[in-house]
């Protein structure tokens, strides 16, 4: 089982670094996003020179004598060359697998998504008497550190991606506030949270209404993000943001790699058109963080 799924990854691999046409039903997500993915390669003048692939299987489950399906994780790395710069890339994919009579029959991405509607924060009006400082060092650090595992100093879920970047800027030293109401302010504390600290939708409006503290401020486009700020991302179009990532560093086109979780990534660029969520209606809000110690 375990060689197939990596025969199976490793060929998407070689697509990749071989840019190879890729051939596809409409129906195949996966292999579109491969498809978008070359083509935005292609225009940021970035190629991948080497990668490999990692395949770790969780769980077997028989279905009947010849029917398992199996739980794996596939852990991909991309070492990208844009221009004279190279900078590694990394994802992990949650998947399942179907196996009849030990062939692969069907293999997948798991569905991951927050599902709810929960309400956004209430406003603040006050403003806070003492100044912000962002350690945008640190909390980008943070970002590198944990982007593939669980800090067991918070709680996590199994759609951690807001929860993520709500702990890259408590590491960067936004004081949490509202406890103990979780349509108020921004914290996790006794096993509880806000809305705000673990909902991406929830996340946006926050920073779009605080005043105090931890605030934001949105800026045109993500050219003109900095390591430290944030993306939201609102796949459908619909206004209802669905993702949250972290940016960690700047492609040599000055444009943003950010950091996530629930699909976990590092070093990807901002845009998300390799994602099989991704679609021609999505929308972007870029936030850059304030920080009242320094000039804009």
């Amino acid at each position: 089982m375990k060689q197939k799924l990596f025969e199976l990854h490793e060929m998407k691999l070689q697509m990749l670094i071989n840019k190879k046409p890729i051939k596809y039903d409409r129906n195949d997500e996966e292999l579109h996003a491969l498809e978008r993915r070359l083509l935005s390669s292609d225009k940021r003048k970035t190629e991948i020179v080497k990668g490999s692939t990692m395949v770790s299987i969780s769980k077997i489950e028989e279905q009947s004598k010849d029917l398992k399906d199996t739980l794996y994780t596939c852990h991909y790395k991309w070492l990208n060359k844009q221009y004279d710069n190279f900078f590694l890339e990394e994802r992990i994919e949650h998947r399942r697998a179907r196996f009849y009579r030990d062939e692969l029959v069907d293999d997948r991405l798991l569905d991951c998504k927050q599902k709810g509607n929960e309400p956004a924060p209430s406003v603040e009006e006050q403003r806070s008497k003492d100044s912000f400082a962002y350690d945008r060092l640190a909390a980008v650090q943070y970002a590198e550190r944990w982007w593939n595992s669980a800090n067991p100093a918070y709680k996590n879920f199994d759609v951690n991606c807001t929860n993520f970047i709500s702990q890259c800027l408590h590491a960067g030293g936004a004081m949490m506030r509202g406890y103990p109401n979780r349509s108020s302010g921004w914290w996790m504390q006794q096993n509880n949270w806000s809305y705000s600290w673990t909902v991406a939708n929830s996340m946006r409006s926050f920073f779009l209404h605080s005043k105090v503290g931890l605030r934001a401020e949105v800026v045109d486009s993500a050219e003109q993000l900095m390591p430290g700020d944030v993306i939201c991302y609102d796949f459908q179009g619909d206004g209802r943001y669905d993702h949250t990532t972290f940016v960690v560093a700047k492609d040599q086109e000055n444009m943003p790699l950010v950091n996530a979780q629930t699909y976990n990534s590092r070093m990807r660029y901002w845009a998300y058109e390799d994602s099989t969520a991704y679609t021609p209606n999505i929308k972007y809000t870029f936030f850059r963080i304030i920080d009242d110690t320094s000039s804009k």
